[in-house]
């Protein structure tokens, strides 16, 4: 797995995590998920993600976008 699969992966899991807790514990759960959206938006602008930089030092082979 490269280090695009998994920041898709990880970022859609914490989408999937924060509506499900916005939903059944507390609203401010979906701040989690407008975090993870932004965070997207940028780096799809900068091309830098926080995580794809910690999964490269971690020695994840690297992808295309990132």
């Amino acid at each position: 797995m490269n280090i695009d699969r998994m920041v898709f992966a990880f970022a859609g899991s914490v989408i999937m995590l924060s509506l499900a807790l916005g939903y059944w514990i507390s609203p401010y759960f979906f701040l989690a998920t407008a975090f993870v959206g932004l965070n997207m938006f940028q780096a799809s602008f900068t091309g830098i993600c926080p995580l794809a930089m910690i999964l490269k030092k971690l020695g994840v082979p690297s992808g295309k976008a990132f």
